[in-house]
């Protein structure tokens, strides 16, 4: 390979560019930013650093683990993990701990959860297409109400019943309520699911430092980067032509190959792809997020990394308190800061709301909670994130799968991230993403990148602690 660009300056096309120069390579990344790292980057706000919401890295992949070490270096600490979630104005343990559960919801409410659980034991009669029909078959219609319902359809914007199934199977797969009692109960020593983790490694200077080492690297090894330098669209290579994109400003370069992390509906639509495709892409929606940062004179309002709010009074659907995270991010100051996320359509009102009005509603909210007290908020700072969540609606898939096929049968392009290939994708998935994307290049392998997914298994397992690499059991 010759010459490589790179859509899109997030964790998987920054992997794929990182791996790529140092094999060699002339790799160029265009981002459409004034900065790399795109969801998981890190930026300076108030005299302390914050992420772009919570990002918390696990994995227990060798290949992603070994390449994170190898970026960061010894410059990470381990976090204790504390989340819990918000509902009623009381706290719940998450994972779900049996006795914490009971107290916090009475032992009226409790009684009847356990029926409603014994009840869909016993007949388990719910189509498990859906969302709802998924969860409440492992945990019974009260408790998927009480603990799924309200976030999920704030994060999504649609009912449950509309909410295709593998979201679950995805995110809280081997999960269940007997497995969750038993573990409070019993404290069994089995494998945990990985998103309940109870330690995560984090750079001490933000998540996002990850990204700009790597964009560092590439540029040393002689790799370009191109900022604020937005993609218009891409054509595919054919016998005669190589594969070729085209700028916002309507410059048109020639590659041997592109590996592509913009959405995947600008991507095939910009692409003339037939109007059966096209079609097919209309039906796959974006959910954006807004992040509204709230600087507060309160000491450490909580003791949680982030809270997930349910209660459905609130709009917010997750609050992070960064100055429990590490130290070092907070810059000697002594505010904290909290941040409350928001999730919309482009023609939602919240998304075309002034910066003023969600910063007023978002103090009133914080306010709401009891969390902190009134008049602590000092000031507040509104950040917009166009299109960062794939939105699975029930049957997406039947629009996914031509589209991916229609791709795949094209020279010259590759599509990875959770933008690029549609995928609901936490930062390990993307880097194995991205890790493999280069492999295809410069090894001449044919991994499919479809397949890596939040559920994918490992052949051989390990964890990052405080002084490198643990090999454990797989999964």
């Amino acid at each position: 390979m010759k010459r490589i660009a790179i859509i899109g300056g997030g964790p998987a096309g920054l992997t794929a560019a990182y791996q790529l120069s140092k094999a060699g390579v002339a790799v160029e990344l265009f981002e459409s930013t004034s900065s790399v790292g795109g969801m998981a980057k890190t930026i300076s706000l108030w005299g302390q650093l914050v992420d772009l919401g919570p990002h918390r890295f696990f994995s227990s992949d060798p290949r992603v683990n070994q390449l994170w070490l190898e970026v960061i270096g010894q410059n990470y600490s381990m976090v204790k993990r504390l989340t819990r979630i918000y509902y009623q104005k009381t706290f719940f343990d998450y994972p779900l701990r049996a006795f914490n559960a009971l107290f916090g919801l009475g032992i009226f409410q409790s009684t009847f959860c356990v029926l409603s659980y014994l009840n869909t034991k016993i007949l388990k009669n719910q189509d498990e297409s859906t969302f709802e029909g998924w969860v409440s078959n492992r945990f019974g219609k009260r408790l998927f109400s009480i603990f799924f319902k309200s976030y999920s359809e704030k994060l999504w914007g649609i009912s449950c019943k509309e909410l295709d199934a593998d979201f679950a199977a995805q995110r809280i797969k081997k999960l269940s309520l007997y497995e969750a009692i038993k573990d409070a109960i019993f404290k069994s020593g089995g494998s945990k699911h990985k998103t309940l983790v109870d330690e995560f490694a984090y750079p001490n200077l933000g998540a996002g430092v990850i990204y700009d080492l790597m964009a560092k690297k590439v540029v040393e090894l002689g790799g370009i980067i191109r900022l604020n330098t937005p993609v218009h669209s891409v054509t595919p290579a054919t016998n005669s032509t190589l594969a070729s994109l085209r700028l916002e400003n309507s410059e048109e370069l020639f590659y041997d190959h592109i590996i592509s992390s913009m959405p995947l509906t600008h991507l095939v639509t910009r692409m003339n792809a037939p109007s059966a495709i096209q079609e097919h892409t209309k039906a796959l929606k974006f959910r954006n997020t807004i992040l509204v940062y709230l600087q507060t004179d309160a000491d450490s309002p909580f003791p949680d990394q982030w809270i997930y709010v349910h209660s459905e009074d609130l709009q917010t659907g997750r609050i992070t308190n960064f100055k429990n995270w590490v130290p070092s991010i907070l810059q000697d100051q002594k505010e904290a800061i909290l941040c409350l996320e928001y999730w919309c359509y482009d023609e939602d009102l919240l998304w075309g709301m002034k910066d003023e009005d969600l910063i007023l509603l978002a103090t009133s909210e914080i306010y709401k909670t009891t969390l902190i007290p009134i008049n602590t908020v000092l000031d507040g700072k509104v950040i917009r994130v166009p299109k960062c969540y794939p939105v699975y609606s029930a049957g997406y898939k039947k629009h996914l799968d031509p589209i991916q096929n229609y791709l795949s049968s094209k020279a010259g392009i590759s599509v990875i991230g959770r933008y690029g290939a549609f995928k609901y994708n936490n930062q390990d998935h993307s880097i194995l993403m991205g890790i493999l994307a280069a492999e295809n290049l410069t090894q001449n392998t044919n991994h499919n990148l479809w397949d890596i997914n939040t559920d994918y298994e490992y052949q051989e397992a390990c964890r990052i602690t405080a002084t490198g690499l643990a090999w454990e059991a797989a999964e």
